[in-house]
């Protein structure tokens, strides 16, 4: 009688199709895990793309806005380009040219070396993985038949063991009833050993099928599936390393043009040193002096004799129609005269002034000086962070001497630490001029009326001197010209009708005087300590104030000698003191 083999169920394995079923799970979480490495493979390389895309755009704009301020060829705008301060402005543009130039190069280096071999790379890891998880596929497929073929031919050799169980069991029975003839009871007992032959045949195929699989099934888990999960891990390790150089190379890409650009902006720098303020200033006045010669003295006019009052008519009217006689201050000859303010602001503008603005009125002083102190504390800031920037440039250049000459920099740090140096003694000459000035003026938050009191009792003479020994014109340029009449009134002639014709300004506001002040040369007006006038033109910026008395008198007074309350429609209320 056959039976069934006996195994021990606890040395028995787990069921392999539960261990597929796992096996299975585990393939798809790596199939989603590299799919996902892949597409972060991918992103980055958009990421690289769009910022070729960015340099590519940047370096156009700057090319472009290099090409928009360049000086035009035969044209007005290409003469002003003779000053030192605009050449530097064209060396700008050249060198802003070149650093856009830098960006492309940027843009060039990352799409060859960084989109272009990321995108060859993500095709062949694609290959890759398809064919390493088609191996897991197949072999999972394998160790299934061989699950299937054990489990059939062991369904089987169940099967016959039991039909050889019953034949014998019928042959004994038949063998033992007397009833039966010895026929049947010889064809029972053929049918029984053949069963029991059948059984025994299924019995060496299961045994021999067995030993197929576990051998089967040892190679699966030992051997092929950790094979493929190998290959799997060394693809997704390559592909970790390849975006971590990517990004190395991201930044060196970056990196290799910094001493170029550099060099650009030292250009700059250098292009901005080259300017020359007394040269440009000297290349104005050669521009636009005007070469006119002082006017005399006025002569007197005596009119209390009718005779002597038509002589004089007579000599006016000759001289105005035929120009060959003497001419008078109102003649035709106003050539030889000071051109009016209005013409010649510009030319009063550019002409040079102390170096501690002490032709100006204390608070337009005080107001200079602290802009020049602030522009130097400015100058020396840029300083510094050149210097600053020169210094870590160095210290690259140390540590990786194929990058530049450390000693290089030696010459321009020694220039920066110089210009400092020089910088910073204008500042304490400033600042002392400037602290004389604000301990000469009255303290800003008292009264107006008890500011003029403080102001001529600390330097009684200043008011004077401001108003008379150094009178200044409107546009902030003082003169030691004093008129020879002032009391004179000078006869309409046609020297003023070319500036009659403008229409009279409109009133923007009132104004209080704070100081009595002698307006003494041309286009300025007297004007005594807390009268009330009239606002035509504001400030703007050269420290004059236009003012109106009435229809005949208007004129230009210093801005700090009046208190000014503009109108609501004239941007509000607004006080100069």
């Amino acid at each position: 009688m056959v039976s069934l083999p006996h195994q021990d169920p606890h040395s028995l394995p787990s069921p392999p199709c539960l261990c597929c079923r796992k096996q299975k799970d585990q393939f798809d979480n790596l199939e989603k895990h590299t799919q996902w490495g892949i597409d972060v493979l991918e992103k980055y390389i958009k990421f690289v793309k769009e910022r070729t895309e960015i340099e590519l755009s940047y370096a156009k704009q700057l090319r472009n806005l290099s090409k928009k301020y360049q000086p035009k060829k035969n044209s007005k705008e290409e003469e002003e380009y003779r000053y030192t301060s605009t050449r530097a402005f064209v060396a700008t543009l050249n060198e802003m040219n070149d650093y856009a130039g830098q960006h492309e190069v940027i843009s060039e280096n990352m799409t060859s070396l960084i989109t272009g071999e990321l995108s060859r790379y993500v095709q062949e890891l694609k290959q890759e993985r398809k064919s390493h998880f088609h191996d897991g596929r197949k072999a999972q497929q394998h160790i299934e038949t061989c699950w299937k073929q054990l489990e059939a031919s062991k369904r089987r050799f169940e099967r016959d063991c039991k039909e050889a169980d019953r034949a014998q069991q019928y042959f004994e029975k038949m063998d033992a009833d007397i009833n039966v003839t010895k026929a049947d009871v010889e064809k029972a007992r053929q049918q029984a050993q053949l069963r029991h032959q059948m059984a025994e045949d299924s019995k060496a195929e299961y045994s021999s099928t067995l030993q197929k699989f576990n051998s089967e099934q040892h190679d699966h888990y030992y051997t092929h599936i950790p094979n493929i999960f190998q290959k799997i891990q060394e693809m997704e390790e390559r592909r970790i390393v390849r975006i971590g150089e990517s990004m190395k190379t991201f930044a060196e890409v970056d990196r290799q043009v910094i001493p170029i650009i550099g060099k650009c902006l030292d250009e700059i720098t250098k292009a901005a040193e080259s300017v020359d303020h007394k040269n440009d200033s000297q290349l104005v006045i050669e521009a636009y002096k005007s070469g006119f010669e002082p006017p005399g003295d006025v002569d007197f006019e005596d009119f209390t004799q009718p005779m002597k009052r038509t002589i004089s008519e007579s000599s006016l009217s000759n001289s105005r129609g035929d120009g060959r006689s003497e001419p008078k201050f109102g003649s035709k000859s106003k050539g030889k005269l000071w051109p009016f303010i209005k013409k010649n602001k510009l030319s009063l503008k550019l002409g040079a002034g102390p170096e501690d603005f002490s032709n100006l009125p204390p608070e337009q002083r005080r107001k200079k000086l602290q802009q020049k102190v602030d522009e130097l504390n400015r100058d020396i800031q840029k300083e510094m962070d050149q210097r600053d920037a020169l210094t870590k440039m160095k210290d690259v250049y140390i540590k990786n001497p194929q990058m530049g000459d450390a000693a290089s920099v030696d010459q321009r740090l020694a220039e920066l630490g110089q210009n400092i140096e020089k910088l910073r003694l204008e500042v304490q000459k400033f600042e002392g001029w400037l602290a004389e000035v604000e301990g000469r003026l009255p303290a800003r938050t008292e009264q107006p009326r008890r500011q003029s009191g403080l102001y001529e009792a600390q330097n009684p003479s200043a008011v004077n001197s401001c108003a008379q020994d150094r009178e200044s014109s409107p546009d902030g340029s003082y003169t030691e010209e004093q008129s020879q009449e002032t009391g004179m009134k000078v006869p309409a002639t046609d020297f003023d009708d070319e500036f009659d014709d403008e229409e009279p300004l409109p009133t923007i506001g009132t104004c209080k005087a704070l100081y009595t002040f002698e307006g003494q040369n041309e286009g300025t007006i007297s004007v005594a300590e807390g009268e009330m006038l009239y606002v035509i033109e504001e400030d703007k910026g050269d420290g004059w104030t236009r003012i109106r008395r009435n229809e005949d008198e208007e004129g230009y007074v210093p801005t700090s000698y009046v208190e000014v309350y503009l109108d609501k429609n004239a941007k509000g209320a607004m006080t100069y003191i």
